[in-house]
């Protein structure tokens, strides 16, 4: 296994960095950072921003000129072997000259896979793999998946009182949290592919479901400007055709995919129910979608969590109590040992205002 220095992880570390100034502006692509470093000195480094528009290395490299020549380039991901809308950047690191190409991890990208790493060792550049690589995986977990099984990566958002109510009895939710955790959620949502929900929680809170820059953070607000929101797309799940053209769904800049017989995603069955394994793949098959994130009630979290859908819920828990007599947080999941309970693991839990945010994934038992 490769020995690398104090230094080498300094840099990458640095890497990584700049690729998270990429989370509300890169998807479907993946957040990918490169610093380029002669003599002990950065001498080149950037990120990629958009789809589209230049990767890391290419930014890394215009900044560095000429003294790429000899260097050595830290990139999170392995450089793209590809042509796609822009040219592979192993030839850009070839043609730059460089030395050496520490990647943080390769890329799970079938069409890359590798062949970016034997391009530039082919090259004669030394190439090393793994430097902070869970860090690295961790960058882009909804790329990664897609790459790998074709599916989404899907975060599932619930709200409920300590108690674990979602609701009073008669319906009434609004508002459960406070407004930091609602402003939270704006910014979880800016970082996705696309918001799925259901008309019964559309039409219930006449929700847009829109990502609206005045209520994301400051801290998200300093570094991410209006003029670059970008909206991810609207599933809605509609098997009654429910939605009517008045609310505010319909009302607000974005665009919306609702899944429905005769809708913009078709029914995959001839009984009016939902398949939902199918719908998701399709949206990242046909609209690519790489990230979920999922806003709805109790009925849909259970569905998600008996196909196994959801990889990661994000729970807000309030300060507050309900009773018995509200609604739970997840309908019925017909299990009947302890042996077959869902477990989390919890990734983060931390407090948003005067209310707690778990982060857990799922670890789903094999049958």
């Amino acid at each position: 296994m490769t020995a690398f220095t104090a230094t080498d992880y300094q840099i990458m570390s640095r890497a990584i960095s700049l690729a998270k100034r990429g989370v509300y502006t890169t998807p479907p692509n993946p957040n990918v950072g490169c610093v380029i470093v002669k003599a002990g000195e950065i001498v080149g480094e950037g990120f990629h921003y958009r789809a589209g528009e230049p990767h890391a290395e290419v930014h890394a490299l215009r900044m560095a000129g000429e003294k790429s020549v000899g260097a050595t380039a830290y990139v999170t991901l392995e450089p793209c072997s590809h042509y796609g809308r822009t040219p592979p950047c192993a030839e850009g690191l070839i043609k730059a000259k460089v030395a050496k190409v520490i990647c943080a991890m390769q890329d799970p990208n079938p069409q890359v896979a590798g062949r970016g790493i034997q391009m530039l060792r082919d090259a004669g550049i030394d190439v090393e793999v793994g430097l902070l690589e869970q860090d690295a995986v961790n960058l882009n977990p909804a790329f990664i998946k897609r790459m790998q099984t074709g599916m989404p990566f899907v975060q599932l958002k619930m709200a409920a009182s300590l108690d674990g109510q979602t609701a009073l009895a008669n319906g009434q939710s609004q508002w459960i949290t406070g407004p930091q955790a609602r402003q939270d959620v704006q910014k979880f949502r800016a970082q996705s592919g696309a918001i799925l929900s259901t008309s019964k929680t559309v039409i219930d809170d006449n929700a847009s479901l829109n990502v609206r820059w005045q209520e994301l953070p400051e801290s998200v607000q300093a570094h991410y400007p209006e003029s670059q929101l970008r909206q991810p797309i609207r599933v809605i799940l509609d098997r009654q055709g429910l939605l009517t053209p008045e609310l505010k769904l319909f009302q607000t800049a974005g665009e919306r995919l609702v899944v429905a017989a005769g809708g913009d995603v078709q029914l995959h069955d001839g009984q009016k129910t939902i398949d939902l394994t199918a719908t998701f793949s399709e949206l990242t098959r046909e609209h690519n979608i790489n990230h979920l994130w999922v806003e709805a009630g109790a009925t849909l979290a259970s569905s998600l969590i008996k196909e196994r859908l959801v990889d990661e819920i994000v729970l807000y828990l309030a300060p507050k109590i309900m009773g018995s007599d509200g609604r739970g947080l997840f309908g019925a999941l017909g299990l009947e040992s302890m042996t077959d309970i869902i477990d989390l693991d919890i990734k983060d839990v931390r407090q948003v205002g005067s209310d707690i945010r778990i982060t857990a994934s799922v670890s789903y038992k094999d049958k």
